[in-house]
């Protein structure tokens, strides 16, 4: 199979002018959340606007990287590439300490460890030549 012709990959993000400030910094290994200055509150994913109050008076900001697990569920068949080579993995969401709920991934914690509320750290995974991707450890 040629570089032309392999599997699309669903796990790469395609970073675009808006967002690279994004990637840049989790290549860094840094988290970051986007900021109403209208209504003060974070939101994650990013977004050009507010998605509480639809300001456009938003900014990049640095998260803390904390978090607390709010749910999961153990992925044991996925036929998307590369995610069949992953299995099982544990997709989650997280709660952000400042406030966002994020989708994400546990790493590093077998799931009978995990409990609802336990706390979390951002880290990322790095894959030669790909956007370093956040995820999230106990």
């Amino acid at each position: 199979m040629t570089a032309a012709s392999a599997a699309p990959r669903f796990d790469l993000p395609e970073p675009d002018a808006f967002t690279r400030p994004y990637w840049d910094a989790a290549a860094r290994g840094l988290l970051l959340l986007r900021r109403c200055g209208a209504c003060g509150r974070a939101h994650h994913y990013p977004r050009e606007f507010c998605p509480h109050c639809w300001s456009d008076d938003v900014v990049w900001e640095r998260a803390s990287g904390e978090a607390t697990l709010y749910t999961w569920s153990v992925v044991h068949r996925n036929d998307l590439p590369p995610f069949g080579a992953r299995v099982p993995y544990t997709a989650a969401v997280v709660d952000l300490a400042e406030g966002p709920r994020m989708m994400t991934e546990i790493v590093d914690c077998a799931e009978p460890d995990l409990v609802i509320g336990m706390p979390l750290w951002v880290t990322f995974r790095r894959e030669p030549g790909q956007e370093a991707v956040p995820v999230f450890r106990p």
